[in-house]
């Protein structure tokens, strides 16, 4: 299950780390983005790739501010 998302701007494209809640980590491109897609269009397309991992569980992400507007963490909880 996703614990949390990191999604970081790059100069190849938008890329994104998960933390699962055993710990494990999946990390790679944010498909179907172009590299100069904005932090708004990277955070929807990352938090659907969150919801897909999430099966039927009924998630959302929630993103905390940017230290560095390249980076944007977002933890991952139930639908409220």
């Amino acid at each position: 299950m996703p614990e949390s998302i990191v999604v970081l701007a790059t100069p190849d494209g938008w890329r994104h780390s998960v933390r699962t809640a055993d710990g494990g980590m999946l990390c790679g491109r944010v498909d179907g983005l172009p590299a100069e897609a904005d932090a708004e269009a990277a955070q929807a397309a990352a938090a659907e790739l969150v919801r897909f991992l999430a099966g039927d569980a009924g998630v959302e992400v929630t993103w905390g501010p940017s230290p560095d507007q390249a980076s944007w963490t977002g933890r991952v909880g139930p639908v409220r």
